[in-house]
């Protein structure tokens, strides 16, 4: 046999091998998202009972317990901190400050350009940065990611078998599918949202099914944290 047909044979396994490895990654990554948008809305409602008095709504999507800026936040600290050589906890801390910083300025950035909306404003409190993060956030994403590191990560670590399994994967794939619809349409609902309050009326069946299903009303109910922003 050639060298080259010899090669050949080497390079087919590895290729499948690195497919198989993406995969496993993508499926990890996807489970981190999830369980910290769900962590996220745990601790928002938590956050929002303390200080109302009573349960409000603070979900990031139409459909399901999520906030995404806390999934986000999740696997920014999973692709950096689980690559530092010294995992040192003060160490982690700063870091994570950084990255959870960044992360909420631009989802409230992103936010308001997109949708004329924003879920929090800390203009109010010191060392703030135009009002989308601040200096005490920032301290609480930097204690997040030592218990991160602390608690989440080993358990993260253990989940690479588990994401080979059949099943888990069925679930998966069932999980995507569902939190892609429920991101695509709650964009949808909240672009429809910022046209009506632009008096721009609708142009097609979409616009007259999330003017009937997804008006004004229903939206600030589900988003009761999100304030419109007066240009």
């Amino acid at each position: 046999m050639k060298n080259d047909e010899k090669s050949n044979l080497i390079d087919v396994p590895n290729e499948k091998s690195n497919k198989d490895v993406i995969f496993l990654k993508i499926i990890k990554l996807f489970w981190i998202f999830l369980i910290g948008s769900f962590i996220g809305y745990i601790i928002e409602m938590i956050v929002g009972l303390v200080q109302n008095g009573h349960f409000v709504s603070r979900q990031g999507l139409l459909f399901g317990p999520f906030i995404q800026v806390y999934g986000v936040g999740l696997i920014a600290y999973y692709l950096v901190i689980s690559n530092l050589k010294n995992r040192n906890y003060i160490k982690v801390f700063f870091i994570s400050m950084f990255l959870g910083g960044i992360v909420e300025y631009l989802f409230s950035f992103f936010q308001e350009i997109c949708f004329g909306t924003i879920s929090w404003d800390y203009s109010n409190l010191i060392f703030n940065i135009n009002g989308r993060t601040s200096l005490l956030h920032c301290l609480y994403w930097g204690t997040g990611g030592v218990l991160f590191a602390k608690l989440l990560l080993p358990l993260i670590y253990k989940m690479t078998h588990l994401c080979k399994n059949a099943y888990f994967k069925c679930i998966t794939l069932f999980l995507c599918l569902f939190i892609s619809f429920d991101i695509i349409i709650s964009g949808m609902a909240g672009t429809r949202q910022l046209e009506r309050r632009n008096n721009i009326p609708p142009k097609g069946y979409l616009d007259n099914f999330f003017d009937q299903y997804y008006p004004d009303e229903k939206l600030e109910k589900i988003y009761s944290n999100a304030k419109q922003v007066c240009k």
